[in-house]
């Protein structure tokens, strides 16, 4: 990449950074976070909204909530952040010990998987995330199990039929799922077909799901179904809107809702 392009590329993502920590901006108030002309911004929030990771709106820029283009993992962990160690707080207290569980590889799953190497207790987990499954190392009391499969990158996950197939093998006490998106019909969704197969799958071979979702992710949509939400129990954060409460009731799902800690 020639300097020029660099000096674009490191422009570009010094917006979206600034997007993520401050929320909707003005076109001034990015060009001048960026040092960059107004002219300059408004080319750069063209090809950051042709890319799907913004909403230009009236005036200035928001990251794209319900865009199907998956953000890298690494800024993705930083969202809601506060929000996602609670529900990782309520999730830790349902676990029991000597069980075999599940954790998928996003984000939320994350933040439980911090707790369980921060106060570890006997478990065998099994994971398809490899940031989660480093989390573990060296860790004393659990069993941990890598499924093979696929790399997807965007994730940090494996999936796939190998994936599949092993998890035709095994059978968990406790799932530990997250969510791309929860729709207004009441399902979960994913930005990517074989990890929403690969979720399925998870599900069928669980006694008991539960799905970390911080509030943010109802009401939006990603591309591919992966079951409704009444396929599991559901952990949440007290954010939640009042009519998202009255729609969980209604669609039967059985909720717990965290307590929301300090902010970020």
């Amino acid at each position: 990449m020639n300097q020029t392009g660099g000096v674009k590329t490191d422009r570009l993502d010094a917006i979206r950074s600034h997007l993520y920590a401050n929320g909707f901006s003005t076109i001034q108030d990015l060009a001048d976070a960026v040092g960059a002309s107004l002219a300059t911004v408004r080319r750069d929030l063209q090809v950051l909204e042709q890319d799907g990771a913004i909403d230009r709106v009236h005036g200035g820029a928001r990251i794209a909530e319900g865009s199907s283009v998956e953000l890298a993992f690494q800024e993705r962990e930083k969202r809601h952040l506060s929000a996602k160690r609670s529900i990782a707080n309520a999730a830790y207290e349902k676990l029991l010990p000597r069980t075999a569980i599940f954790l998928d590889a996003g984000t939320t799953v994350l933040q439980l998987a911090r707790l369980i190497r921060i106060n570890p207790m006997p478990l065998r987990i099994f994971t398809n995330g490899l940031i989660v499954a480093q989390e573990f190392l060296n860790i004393p009391h659990l069993e941990v199990v890598l499924l093979g499969g696929h790399l997807r990158s965007e994730n940090a996950s494996l999936v796939g039929p190998q994936a599949e197939a092993m998890l035709e093998t095994i059978w968990f006490d406790q799932l530990f799922l997250g969510a791309s998106a929860i729709s207004p019909d009441g399902a979960i969704y994913s930005v990517d077909s074989a990890e929403a197969s690969l979720n399925r799958r998870m599900l069928a071979r669980s006694a008991n799901g539960y799905v970390l979702a911080d509030s943010s992710k109802f009401g939006t949509m990603a591309t591919y179904k992966v079951a409704p939400l009444n396929a599991a129990k559901l952990i949440t954060d007290k954010g939640l809107a009042p009519q998202w409460r009255a729609e969980l009731a209604n669609f039967g799902v059985d909720t717990t809702y965290a307590e929301l800690g300090a902010k970020e």
